[in-house]
């Protein structure tokens, strides 16, 4: 039979899959449910880099009642600052209950006194670091190589005060994303995670009101997960991990054929349960079987740019084929 581990951020993984950073991945239940339906990691929900400086604020202040005069405000206060406790609390709770690695993790924006923090993770058991980086590049005063910079002063400032791996949740908004990409791969981070998953706005025109769409992924999300991640595959230095539309099996077969050492899924397991998971490792499992691969390492990256005989189809943006089809479209 197969063998479907992988190696992830130095981790060794009983399986592909990853449960991605949600309402999944909040509690020690929900977790263990996870690990048994054959997770190979989950990575917790994340704490956003706001609620991490309210804990960085309590510590300056002698007189707690001084900062937080109010009723309401010290409340909104200790609500915070219990989350924060109960992060940690959770990551010590699923090391115990759970076998799997329990990967952290931290939504941020900017670098700052916040990222000490990433060592109370630590130090609470996390097995690897997740920071979910991203700033709108919106602001007409600040250029390309502005926005670069935050990225590798986090990297930077995380991997000082941590010695656990840690990988970056990147989206798809640089110029020159390769460049930018394999530049990030050679610091001191382990891996990366293609594409983030965002808010995006809706106009309800009924109500006149801007809306969110909805923030699960389907299939045809995938699409630019593939391309980017065969291009740089061969490229990088760390590992990556496909995340956005993988939905079954086949994705994940397709993701890690183009250079994946794991996915992360979130929107098939809030529609339809944990036994995704098992029905992704059966899949996967068969197909291997089938292919006569008895390990992952086998195929992981085989149809990446580098090793495809036309890697051109990677970089193929137009529809040329199509539009020169006079049958393709009859007016």
């Amino acid at each position: 039979m197969a063998n479907i581990s992988t190696k992830y951020l130095g981790l060794e993984l009983k399986s592909p899959v990853i449960v991605g950073s949600s309402p999944l991945t909040d509690s020690v239940e929900k977790v263990k449910k996870l690990a048994a339906a054959g997770a190979g990691a989950v990575v917790l929900k994340s704490l956003f880099e706001e609620q991490i400086l309210i804990d960085v604020d309590a510590q300056r202040v002698n007189n707690m009642y001084d900062s937080f005069g109010d009723a309401e405000n010290y409340l909104t206060y200790y609500t915070k600052q219990k989350n924060i406790g109960d992060y940690l609390q959770l990551i010590k709770d699923c090391k115990q209950e759970t076998t799997i690695p329990i990967i952290a993790s931290i939504n941020c924006t900017s670098h700052g006194e916040w990222v000490d923090f990433a060592l109370k993770m630590q130090n609470a058991g996390a097995d690897a670091l997740e920071l979910n980086v991203f700033v709108l590049p919106a602001d007409p005063e600040f250029t390309g190589f502005d926005y670069e910079k935050s990225y590798f002063d986090i990297i930077s400032q995380v991997t000082d005060v941590i010695s656990i791996p840690m990988s970056i949740k990147m989206s798809h908004y640089f110029s020159g994303m390769a460049n930018f990409f394999i530049r990030l791969s050679h610091t001191e981070i382990k891996g990366m995670v293609l594409f983030n998953r965002f808010y995006s706005p809706d106009v309800d025109i009924h109500t006149e009101k801007i809306t969110s769409q909805s923030f699960q992924s389907l299939a045809v999300d995938n699409s630019m997960v593939l391309r980017w991640m065969g291009i740089l595959s061969p490229k990088v230095a760390c590992d990556l991990a496909s995340s956005t539309g993988v939905v079954n099996g086949e994705s994940v077969i397709k993701n890690m054929l183009v250079g994946a050492q794991a996915v992360q899924v979130v929107s098939s397991i809030i529609k339809n349960g944990p036994q995704v998971i098992s029905e992704m490792n059966e899949s996967l499992s068969s197909w291997m079987d089938s292919k006569n691969y008895k390990k992952t390492t086998e195929f992981i990256g085989k149809l990446n740019q580098k090793n495809v005989r036309k890697p051109i189809l990677f970089e193929r943006a137009q529809f040329m084929k199509y539009f020169s089809d006079a049958d393709f479209v009859k007016l």
